[in-house]
């Protein structure tokens, strides 16, 4: 059996939520199939930034209240466990677990008009033509495909043969363990708990989201790094038990594509790339991906040009795309080995670097408020200080 819609959307995180939503809510026909059923886990730290939070109220009109978030505005920055240095009344970051979260979301989809495919596995997408196959025989087409199914996606994969190459992912391994102190609501990252990576701490309303992620091929040993980590923030007798529930995943890390599709397939979030690899924003850019690709294919089927959509998303994506390629070079900068340590002692000194770092983190600022200049001022400190001069 074929049926026929007007967009396609494969996934239903932040980004396929989204785009299902916009384009729904625009009287587009919209299928949007997911693996699992909803509610369903996650592995993600689930930090809802500012910038998040502004794009969760423009696309869905969900603002940042109710019982599934916990604010924090005490923030941490560590070295292998030393304190670089700890910022009270940061910019706030509002936490959440992905699977109430993404459930959320996904409600706002169906609400909107989009016609729920989960869960399902696809035997086939073929971007050039618009069409998904389901293992259940079901042929499912239409004029645009929204490609958002994370970064083992089954789009990208029929556009490009491969997700991602080995050496260009991250990996992670994250677990919940318990909140001792309930009236705690510190949030750490600490920038040596792994190479080209960062270990986090994220206070939950009933637990703490613990964990370390980097570049894949640099961290063979992610599992002794998560061992460490956990007996910095954990009593001894319990490290053994949440190291055996420890759950891993790969993600991207401001490697986008471009342009972000291809044929009738347009890709968002992970699927695009789009985790920003100083921070680790990826909530937010899936979101937003996710409404420009439906604001594309809106303008599209507007102009009675379906296959148009594409190139509108190339060009609406500009800008998220230029904050990933900025990133991306700072992330070297810093994280190079022979800067690393450099880098690490001078955040130490400067609190004025630790609050710019929130204020990126936090999006209230972006990495295009950063001139050139200002990229280079900061190579020539921590340049200075790796040579032990005053910076």
């Amino acid at each position: 059996m074929t049926q026929h819609f007007d967009v396609i959307t494969v996934g239903s995180g932040p980004a396929g939520s989204a785009a299902a939503t916009v384009a729904a809510r625009g009287g587009l026909r919209v299928a949007l199939l997911d693996r699992s059923a909803f509610p369903r886990d996650k592995l993600c730290g689930g930090a809802i930034t500012g910038r998040a939070a502004r794009f969760m109220a423009d696309i869905f009109g969900q603002p940042v209240t109710g019982g599934m978030f916990l604010t924090s505005r005490r923030f941490r920055l560590a070295w292998f466990g030393k304190p670089l240095g700890v910022i009270e009344n940061a910019p706030p970051i509002h936490l959440a677990m992905r699977r109430r979260f993404d459930a959320m979301l996904h409600d706002h989809a169906i609400a909107a008009g989009a016609q729920v495919f989960a869960p399902v596995r696809l035997v086939s997408v073929d971007p050039q033509a618009g069409s998904v196959t389901l293992t259940d025989g079901q042929v499912l087409q239409a004029p645009v495909i929204v490609g958002a199914d994370g970064i083992n996606s089954a789009v990208a994969r029929a556009l490009y043969g491969r997700a991602y190459e080995q050496a260009q992912v991250s990996f992670a391994l994250e677990v919940e363990a318990p909140r001792p102190d309930k009236t705690d609501r510190t949030v750490e990252i600490d920038l040596g708990a792994a190479e080209w990576g960062y270990g986090w701490v994220f206070p939950k309303k009933k637990s703490l989201t613990i964990g370390v992620g980097g570049l894949h091929l640099e961290n063979p040993e992610m599992k002794a790094r998560m061992q460490d980590y956990l007996a910095l923030h954990c009593p001894a007798d319990q490290v053994a038990g949440l190291q055996a529930g420890c759950k891993g995943a790969f993600l991207p890390g401001g490697l986008r594509r471009d342009p972000p599709g291809g044929g009738r397939a347009l890709l968002t979030g992970d699927a695009a790339g789009l985790v920003d690899p100083m921070t680790g924003e990826g909530i937010g850019w899936a979101m937003r991906s996710g409404q420009l690709a439906a604001e594309a294919t809106l303008a599209a089927f507007a102009a009675g040009q379906p296959d148009t959509a594409l190139a509108r998303y190339t060009r609406l994506m500009k800008p998220v795309q230029f904050e990933m390629d900025r990133a991306h070079r700072l992330h070297r900068m810093i994280y190079a080995k022979p800067m690393r340590a450099a880098a690490a002692r001078f955040i130490a000194g400067n609190e004025r670097m630790q609050r710019a770092y929130l204020k990126l983190l936090a999006g209230e600022r972006d990495y295009a408020d950063l001139n050139p200049g200002s990229f280079m001022r900061l190579a020539g400190q921590i340049t200075r200080s790796m040579l032990g001069r005053t910076a």
